[in-house]
């Protein structure tokens, strides 16, 4: 988007007007009467965190809207019929989403399991319940050498083996009547065949596609960008922008696959993914994410992440040969700003690694991370009052180490 290529690799520059947020300390998990809080935190010994890491798992994602938490609130104090709720809460998701069908999932990675059930099971039920032991050949996926990660483990759990190709020749070469399904990892750093060829030599064998594009939001245009490309089944995680339960997130594309995949899943007994289960919260708090992020004004949300930049920026300019930069990633997932603060390590002696370091074992604890010589700062995930705190940190720190 213009926007991005215009901010691409700036200086910050500087932001008029009052500061931003306030030195309010972290909040702490609180339940009932002013005066009978509770912090779990501390009945746990558990360090609750700033994340200027982004919306990575091992920091648990994001952190839910509050439509999300109304959501979940108000529906937890009633019993459901699984199966309806599952049943309606895909048919709106399905409207927002314009396509034909969708689900809510245990994530996106439950999401890559059942989908490569429906296409290897369809409505079948013997062939669910022998899932993924099924007599005869293995069923196989086509994957990009480029597209294996670890993330693939979702697929192979189903039983499948997975075919690396390279190149659209190698593709249309691996297609056999074994082929269950072609897998397109969105966030590869790079593609041997293309979004389009990779849909156009599937469809010509009548084989489904899943394209796993998790972290890819923002933009919003993504929601609808890759079915419109023709791929038959997309994932999304509901855990990180979109700012939905962690455990959720959502599936969708063709009516007949969707509904294969429904039969694959909890509540049913007996299937691959009676484990993956998506309580009822979860699903209302998955519809009412999606439902907001749609609404929201994302040109906004976007300037106020780069308020963010400029406020810490400006928060410490003065301390010797330290600049700031925001920056990009090349790649279509993660795709927001956030900055990256560079000095001389001459003139301030410590190292960005060291620099996260001392963020993260500090009070309150700050995980940041540091990358080609500088210490990265992603602000996405701030709350406003925790803006002041990670810019005073920082200078903290960095000013400790200069040398005079």
């Amino acid at each position: 988007m213009k926007r991005r290529d215009a901010i691409k690799k700036l200086s910050v520059l500087p932001l008029a007007g009052a500061a931003i947020g306030s030195t309010l300390p972290i909040g702490s998990c609180t339940t009932g009467h002013a005066a009978e809080k509770r912090d779990l935190f501390k009945e746990l010994d558990v360090t609750p965190v700033i994340n200027c890491r982004g919306t990575i798992t091992i920091l648990s994602g994001s952190l839910m809207l509050p439509e999300v938490m109304e959501a979940i609130n108000q529906t937890s104090e009633q019993f459901v019929d699984m199966f309806e709720l599952q049943d309606k809460a895909g048919e709106k998701i399905a409207e927002m989403l314009r396509c034909e069908a969708a689900m809510v999932t245990s994530g996106a990675a439950g999401a890559m399991t059942l989908a490569t059930a429906a296409t290897i099971t369809g409505t079948d039920r013997e062939k669910i319940r022998l899932l993924p032991n099924l007599p005869g050949p293995r069923p196989e996926v086509i994957i990009q050498k480029t597209h294996r990660l670890g993330f693939d483990h979702q697929i192979r759990n189903c039983g499948v083996t997975l075919v690396e190709v390279e190149g659209p020749a190698e593709m249309e070469q691996a297609i056999n009547s074994n082929t269950v399904m072609a897998f397109f990892f969105n966030a590869a750093r790079s593609h041997s065949i293309s979004h389009e060829d990779f849909v156009a030599i599937a469809r010509k064998h009548n084989i489904p596609t899943l394209n796993d594009a998790a972290a890819d939001v923002p933009p919003v245009e993504n929601l609808f960008k890759y079915q419109e490309m023709g791929f038959d089944l997309v994932t999304f995680s509901g855990g990180k922008m979109l700012h939905g339960p962690q455990s959720a997130g959502l599936l969708f594309g063709r009516k007949d696959l969707i509904e294969a995949a429904k039969l694959n899943n909890n509540p049913y007994g007996d299937s691959i993914g009676r484990g993956m289960k998506v309580n009822k919260e979860e699903i209302f708090g998955m519809y009412a994410a999606l439902k907001a992020y749609l609404e929201k004004d994302h040109e906004k949300e976007w300037q106020e992440w780069l308020d963010r930049i400029t406020y810490i920026g400006d928060r410490l300019a003065g301390i010797p040969t330290l600049t700031c930069e925001t920056v990009l990633p090349a790649g279509v997932a993660n795709a927001f700003p956030s900055m990256d603060i560079s000095w001389d390590q001459g003139r301030v002696r410590i190292t960005p690694q060291d620099a996260a370091g001392a963020l993260r074992t500090g009070t309150p604890s700050i995980h940041a991370g540091s990358r080609d010589g500088a210490l990265n700062i992603q602000v996405i995930l701030l709350k406003p009052e925790w803006v002041d705190i990670v810019a005073g940190r920082i200078k903290e720190i960095l000013e400790q180490a200069v040398y005079v």
